[in-house]
């Protein structure tokens, strides 16, 4: 129970990942705040992630809209008495293409919402952490920030993903005074909803099954296991922790050893 007595805020709380750091930090006994724009979707993750709803309060928000953002805090600050970490989920992954082929609205769409997203919901859980003594915020990268994904030109993505990684750096160095901790968790292919649909298709158009396409990309990585989408929620979990007090400004790829960090 690293999280016990703790409030969590999990922005883009849908399935797969961000549903996971919501669970998670549930199952370690934090108080959690959802966000995100499917009012119906938070819904239905509220009712089934915390049936009695004692310790889940929903928000419709875009990380987009700073306003927005600042008041599902608050509304979390009022109902639970404080804040303590973030996890923010919320991102924009589905323009993909290389370089030249996505235009300049594609590019801009990516840096608003991967980079002025974040730091939207940075700026608003910012003066909450802070007067509940420090805290953490922890943002999700990528790993196409860091190398290529070859069967998916995403030129775009990683781009803003590489820009977070360094807005992330300095929010370590600007917020660290205030007592509180940034860092980033970056995965790769996650099996989750979105890599089960590529999956998929890539088993439709050979005739295999979506298991056999998962463990082929597996094949790169020292494991041979890709992670899950839990996998990389429990790293998320532990940087939101205590147990990582004296960890800021830091990248940890979950990764099942397909690239190392240097």
């Amino acid at each position: 129970m690293i999280l016990s007595g703790k409030t969590v805020l999990v922005s883009g709380a849908g399935p797969g990942l961000g549903g996971d750091c919501a669970a998670l930090a549930l199952r370690d006994g934090a108080n959690v705040i959802i966000s995100g724009r499917n009012s119906n979707r938070l819904s239905d993750a509220a009712g089934r992630l915390d049936p009695s709803g004692e310790r889940i309060l929903a928000r419709v928000a875009d990380i987009g809209d700073q306003a927005a953002v600042e008041a599902t805090v608050e509304a979390g600050v009022a109902r639970f008495g404080g804040l303590d970490a973030v996890i923010n989920v919320a991102a924009l992954d589905t323009l993909h293409g290389s370089f030249d082929e996505l235009d300049d609205d594609a590019w801009l769409r990516n840096l608003e919402v991967n980079v002025l997203g974040a730091v939207h919901v940075v700026r608003a859980v910012a003066p909450a952490l802070q007067n509940g003594g420090g805290g953490s915020i922890v943002l999700i990268g990528s790993q196409a920030s860091l190398k290529p994904v070859g069967m998916v030109p995403q030129s775009a993505y990683a781009s803003a993903k590489s820009a977070l990684l360094s807005a992330a750096r300095d929010m370590a160095e600007e917020l660290g005074p205030r007592g509180i901790r940034v860092n980033t968790v970056v995965p790769t292919w996650m099996w989750g909803p979105n890599v089960e649909l590529y999956c998929k298709w890539q088993a439709g158009e050979r005739g295999i099954t979506a298991e056999d396409v998962r463990d082929e990309i597996a094949q790169s990585m020292a494991l041979r296991v890709m992670p899950t989408t839990a996998d990389v929620a429990e790293a998320a979990i532990f940087l939101a922790s205590d147990r990582a007090r004296m960890i800021t400004g830091q990248r940890l790829l979950v990764n099942s050893g397909e690239f190392y960090d240097t």
